[in-house]
């Protein structure tokens, strides 16, 4: 009877995760539109810079326009993409916005500016990019990658997992424009000396 009741939650626990990932959906599609139309607005104030009397609030109401479009856009590829550099871009963006839109105090602009440092610290010392991107059941295609990788690099004479020179050469389309290794050509004229 316990089983049961452990199978219930769980199925239950999948429904509520299916259900929130159609709603976060939605609430994408619905933002991707607010933004679409609004940028069609932003565009006209552009354009509506030209006959504005007092030209640098018209300009500090585009710029205000702008900044809240990208921080949508921004917000919408965290909802697509699940990842907290996704996440940390919405602040950065957030935190410049404020900054450079409202006019704030020293000590606020200060706040803001150490806030930025902080969050770039974090990113730089702290974040980890595969952070919930790991997908269960994927291990044995990621060591038969790392297989491969290994036996084609030993066949060009390299060590495992280290490409050598033969391996970083271009190929394709690209080989014959791209820079190499240039080997110097031995003349076939003799020349006095």
């Amino acid at each position: 009877m316990r089983f049961i009741d452990e199978k219930r939650k769980n199925l239950f626990r999948a429904y509520v995760a299916q259900a929130a990932s159609v709603l976060e959906i939605a609430i994408a599609v619905l933002m991707l539109a607010a933004i679409l139309i609004t940028g069609v607005r932003a565009a006209g104030e552009v354009f509506g810079l030209f006959f504005a009397e007092n030209s640098s609030q018209a300009f500090t109401t585009v710029l205000e326009h702008a900044f809240n479009l990208i921080i949508g856009v921004e917000f919408i590829k965290m909802l697509a993409k699940h990842t907290p550099g996704s996440a940390i871009e919405v602040l950065l963006f957030a935190i410049a916005r404020q900054m450079v839109i409202e006019h704030t105090t020293p000590v606020e602009n200060l706040v803001g500016i150490v806030t930025i440092a902080l969050i770039f610290i974090i990113r730089k010392y702290l974040f980890v990019p595969s952070f919930g991107t790991h997908v269960p059941g994927t291990e044995a295609v990621l060591e038969a990658m790392e297989e491969k990788t290994a036996a084609a690099s030993k066949a060009y004479g390299g060590q495992a997992g280290v490409p050598d020179a033969a391996c970083a050469q271009p190929y394709g389309p690209q080989a014959e424009t791209a820079p190499g290794p240039v080997l110097e050509k031995e003349s076939t004229t003799d020349t006095p000396a």
